[in-house]
């Protein structure tokens, strides 16, 4: 069973994409959080094995907290969803370790994406890397 903890400000972002990762019956939304800080701070309770994170968020943004995130757990599998997944947060996401970006309104490439993180791949630009 992969346990998945899902952040993202926006409420019925948040339980589309659940019902999405939920479709799968290996894949559990063990926890929930609406900002990075809360991420944080539910992370250790949860003990997720991915973390599903929206970018643009109020209080702390899924860069910054997966950034903080990977200071204190390194080997924290991290996807992050957004609206616009531009070249430019891509490169940024990389840097911060994050594993993969897609595209929040692209329910197959976030299937795509979690499945290629999950097996110790990567997910940038529409392409899994092994």
């Amino acid at each position: 069973m992969l346990r998945i903890l899902l952040v993202d400000d926006n409420a019925m972002a948040r339980a589309a994409i659940k019902a999405a990762l939920q479709r799968h019956s290996e894949w559990v939304v063990v926890g929930e959080a609406c900002n990075g800080q809360e991420a944080l701070e539910t992370f250790p309770r949860y003990r997720p094995q991915l973390t599903v994170m929206d970018f643009l968020m109020p209080e702390m943004n899924g860069l910054e907290a997966a950034h903080h995130l990977k200071e204190r757990n390194p080997d924290a599998l991290i996807l992050m969803i957004t609206t616009d997944p531009s070249i430019q947060l891509q490169q940024e996401a990389r840097r911060a370790g994050i594993s993969g970006v897609c595209a929040k309104d692209e329910m197959d490439c976030l299937e795509n994406a979690v499945d290629a993180v999950i097996h110790g791949g990567t997910f940038f630009g529409e392409e899994a890397v092994a």
